[in-house]
């Protein structure tokens, strides 16, 4: 049985403020700059989300690339995230779906569930990288295991389709219980059709 194409997808998130620097506490520009700039890399991520979205500065996506690279390079995880999406959407930089995986990858690495799920979407589609379908449903895990919804259920539809695992309905209708428990409508609506199969 082939997997339906499009049943896959990378959305389009972005990391708020994370870490020990809160930009909700009213902190400005001024002092994240002066914080990072003694390298605080959670101050120059949170830094950056301002420029990103132009909160208390002006909007400079450039600018917001420079800082993330920055904070990224300081070990800070949703800074690698947010310049992945960057590179895969080419907002302030060049489209680069290689330097995306990497980034991703950096970020999954950080426990960041959304990009290990993105990263196993693109070795899901072969974005990036070669295709490889167990490495797809390893990260899916991996995300489905940090409470990510889509991450379940792709793992879900891998299993339906036997993409990457063996073939199972009753993998496939437990991934898709656990995205329903998780608020997803797909993994609602693929469990009940496959519960109502099974009859």
């Amino acid at each position: 049985m082939k997997k339906p194409k499009n049943l896959f997808f990378a959305p389009l998130l972005w990391l708020i403020a994370l870490g020990t620097v809160d930009v909700a506490s009213a902190q400005t520009s001024e002092e994240l700059t002066t914080q990072c700039q003694k390298g605080n890399a959670e101050a120059c991520f949170n830094l950056g989300v301002l420029y990103r979205k132009g909160e208390g500065v002006t909007q400079d996506s450039f600018k917001a690339v420079e800082l993330y690279r920055k904070a990224c390079d300081g070990q800070a995880a949703g800074a690698c995230f947010n310049l992945a999406m960057m590179y895969d959407t080419g907002t302030g930089v060049k489209p680069d779906a290689v330097n995306a995986v990497e980034l991703w990858k950096r970020a999954c690495d950080g426990q960041i569930a959304e990009a290990c799920f993105n990263l196993g979407v693109a070795y899901d589609n072969g974005t990036g990288l070669t295709r490889d379908a167990v490495k797809a449903v390893e990260l899916y895990q991996r995300a489905c295991d940090a409470q990510h919804a889509k991450g379940c259920f792709n793992l879900g539809v891998s299993y339906r389709y036997g993409e990457g695992v063996r073939q199972s309905d009753e993998g496939a209708r437990k991934f898709y219980s656990k995205a329903c428990d998780l608020k997803s409508e797909r993994g609602c609506q693929d469990y009940a059709r496959l519960k109502t199969a099974k009859k």
